[in-house]
């Protein structure tokens, strides 16, 4: 399976600001610090996510970012697909005649992939901003 760290980052960074969403905007150097994410990296993530409408931008002394939407209303698949992300597991485009390999036909195992590749997506739909930020709570407890 592909999945960059854009996208990892991505989730990282929108959990830890919906952590702190009610309080106060986040600031991307806060994210930085807790999450050990390069500052230039997370401002290249957030200027997609903000061109995506997941988070909005909060200028002044006490600015930063927040979410434009409730956490359960966030699901992973909005995340990656704002920083272009695309979960993969299998290297051919799936509408191709083609297969991975190269060769006039798929591979015998491609059916397979492409399934897992299905059930990973849509687990990824279900899954929230909010769903995350309750399993870490609790895992602390």
């Amino acid at each position: 399976m592909k999945l960059t760290s854009k996208g990892r980052y991505a989730v990282m960074a929108l959990v830890d600001l919906a952590r702190f969403n009610n309080i106060n905007p986040v600031s991307l150097r806060d994210i930085s610090l807790r999450q050990g994410i390069s500052l230039d990296y997370l401002e290249q993530i957030f200027s997609k996510l903000r061109k995506n409408e997941i988070v909005q931008s909060v200028r002044g002394i006490q600015g930063g970012y927040i979410l434009n939407k409730k956490a359960k209303e966030i699901k992973l698949t909005n995340i990656f697909d704002a920083v272009d992300e695309k979960v993969k597991t299998v290297q051919c485009k799936k509408d191709s005649k083609k297969g991975c390999n190269g060769k006039a036909t798929k591979c015998l195992t491609h059916n397979l992939w492409d399934e897992l590749e299905n059930h990973i997506n849509d687990f990824f739909k279900e899954k929230s901003l909010e769903d995350l930020v309750k399993d870490n709570a609790e895992r602390r407890v």
